[in-house]
């Protein structure tokens, strides 16, 4: 150990002046876990050592340890309540700053019991513990988010790309807390999902509220033949769950279409490329106006995500700007006029993550809203994803976060103070709603009482699965994962990067012949996934073979295991690396480890129209066979 991390754990003041003065540059050495010395001079909850390395050192306040930790984190761990207020009065840092993990100061001071400095973090963030959330408040693939308020319940849709049913409706009290209600496309014949590759489909669905009815829009982004690659689909219902109508298309090209009502009654669609706009029929369903450019942004680059607000006699316009990678940013800019000229705004961009080193990453795409509590949020898109040396993987794809707007005096928008995207804030109705804490994103079990509605297929349904008798029942064909004919399958989306997933296979009717299979899935697109299957090879033997699939089939581990009427598939995945496990009369065995699967992400296979997640789910080959699964549980890690 170096004698300036003695001297500090010693908490010798003497000793540590004296080596800073002889070597100024000592003050950025790490111990052997890569812990600075200002860390552990916050740790020792010694005032004098502390401050000594905050105002007379060259330490650096802004540096982080491996794990993302930041100074604060430290200064609770001493325990040491006037070490941790100078840390957050005088230093400036925030309880609700989280680690790569999320973990925030506030939330370590909880765990620890440390009663004193709870007491000082709920007066700092003026709530108390159980009123802060975590984002991002959907996890996994939850992208492209626009919301609508509707009295005192709010309704939020995202792209859904192939999967099917098209554009989940999601319902909320509180902006935390979401529930699935229903789709907007669930006729698998309206969808027009079947000859798509992944990727397309229905992108940067906009939900909004006029004449008592709602209206969804999203482009409908055809397959990269012909010369129509992008449509606008339309539909609207009396009910935010739906049914909705037979869905209407407006043939302009663009992405990510909005729908603009402004005081006189007249309605608007804005699409990229920059922000454009044109008039719209009472009912939607009609363009009834050229199309014209409102303004191309203030990046100028991957204009997209467009949103209008009037708000005290201006027009505000919301776009994300930078591409959906790690420059993803939130700009706006305003006109006195609809048609006006639009001044951007001098705090641009609004919200963007500038600290690469950070867990929540690529926030951008976001639409505001006026909550119940007076105060306006902001729902984006942002990403978590996996780093390593010379890559970035981003496995759970896009996810929904959410933070609060402040308006500044001279009457612009800004997101979280500008900080950056948050890991925790204080929940939105604070004293309006007696909305629960966030709800725990632990645990999933389904027993198959009836189909969540959270689980999605492939393309179409076309009555391929139904539950019974505490079964879910798949019928299947016999397309392979990578055929886009492929329609036996159903699956989740993956919300944690760490997690442990079971299901039971019954394999008592199960049909002799390789050609039959049946399984766990864990699926990106037809180009890239991991399956761990049963199938029957005679009458008294099971084979279990985990296939890993990057553009072409590889066989990774297989086993044999006794006929039995049943056997639990097992998996287990921390970050990149994946371990399949089979569980037959009473014994469990390890099928495969895949110690790095990082082809189940936005970044796979080079690229391409990847914008979705990882998913985790049921399938099965086999021309008209029926499989049945039981006792699914879901464990995430963190």
């Amino acid at each position: 150990m170096s004698d300036i991390l003695i001297a500090v754990k010693n908490k010798d003041l003497d000793s540590l002046r004296s080596i800073l003065l002889d070597d100024p540059s000592l003050a950025d050495v790490c111990d052997e876990e890569g812990v600075a010395v200002a860390f552990v001079a916050a740790k020792t909850g010694d005032m004098s050592i502390l401050r000594y390395m905050v105002e007379y050192s060259r330490a650096h306040m802004n540096i982080r340890d491996p794990k993302g930790r930041h100074m604060l984190h430290y200064g609770v761990m001493s325990n040491n309540l006037e070490v941790v207020r100078y840390l957050t009065e005088r230093v400036d840092m925030s309880p609700l700053e989280g680690d790569l993990r999320g973990i925030t100061p506030y939330d370590l001071a909880v765990s620890e019991g440390y009663e004193d400095i709870v007491r000082y973090f709920e007066e700092v963030t003026g709530a108390s513990y159980d009123r802060i959330y975590k984002n991002p408040v959907r996890r996994g693939f939850w992208p492209d988010p626009s919301v609508v308020a509707v009295g005192d319940d709010y309704y939020m849709v995202n792209s859904s790309f192939i999967y099917f049913p098209a554009i989940p409706i999601s319902h909320s009290r509180d902006m935390i807390n979401w529930e699935v209600i229903g789709y907007a496309v669930t006729d698998d014949d309206d969808a027009m999902l079947d000859e798509l590759p992944g990727g397309r489909g229905y992108w940067a669905a906009d939900i909004s509220y006029h004449d008592g009815r709602f209206f969804i829009t999203a482009t409908y982004r055809l397959s990269d033949e012909g010369t129509v690659y992008r449509r606008q689909m339309v539909v609207s219902s009396d009910k935010p769950e739906g049914p909705y109508s037979k869905p209407v298309f407006i043939d302009e090209d663009g992405i990510d279409p909005s729908i603009f009502v402004d005081d006189d009654g007249r309605k608007y669609m804005l699409l990229n490329r920059g922000a454009r706009i044109f008039e719209l029929n009472s009912d939607c369903t009609k363009k009834i106006s050229d199309a014209t450019l409102l303004y191309y942004g203030d990046n100028k680059r991957g204009v997209e995500g467009a949103h209008l607000l009037k708000k005290d006699g201006w027009y505000y316009l919301f776009l994300a700007e930078g591409g959906t990678g790690m420059g993803h940013r939130i700009t706006v800019a305003r006109s006195e006029t609809l048609f006006g000229r639009y001044e951007p705004c001098p705090y641009n961009p609004i919200l963007k993550q500038e600290d690469d080193r950070l867990r929540i990453q690529k926030a951008g795409h976001g639409k505001p809203i006026l909550c119940a509590d007076g105060n306006w949020y902001m729902v984006y898109l942002c990403s978590r994803p996996v780093k390593g040396p010379g890559h970035i993987v981003s496995n759970l794809g896009r996810e929904t976060a959410v933070d609060r707007i402040e308006w500044t005096a001279d009457g612009w928008p800004i997101v979280g103070n500008r900080r950056h995207p948050s890991d925790s804030a204080v929940a939105p109705m604070l004293g309006v709603t007696d909305a629960v804490a966030q709800a725990s994103f632990m645990h999933y079990d389904d027993d198959f009482t009836g189909l969540d509605m959270e689980w999605m297929s492939v393309r179409s349904r076309r009555g391929c699965v139904w539950t019974a008798d505490n079964k879910l029942f798949l019928r299947c064909d016999n397309y392979e994962p990578s055929d886009i004919r492929f329609r036996g399958v159903l699956l989740r989306k993956q919300s944690s990067m760490d997690f442990d997933a079971d299901i039971t296979v019954c394999t008592g009717s199960m049909l002799v012949g390789e050609e039959y299979k049946c399984g766990l899935i864990n699926y990106y697109d037809e180009r890239t996934y991991v399956y761990m299957a049963v199938t029957r090879t005679s009458e008294d033997s099971l084979k279990i073979n985990v296939v890993s699939h990057e553009g072409e089939d590889e066989v990774c581990g297989s086993c044999i295991v006794s006929y039995s009427d049943s056997v639990t598939l097992c998996e287990e995945v921390r970050g990149l690396e994946r371990c399949f496990y089979v569980s037959a009369a009473g014994e469990r065995k390890l099928v495969a480890a895949l110690p790095k699967v990082d082809f189940l992400c936005d970044e796979g296979l080079g690229g391409g129209k990847r914008f979705t997640g990882a998913t985790y789910g049921v399938f099965g080959v086999g021309e008209d066979v029926v499989y049945s699964f039981e006792k699914l549980h879901v464990y995430n890690r963190e």
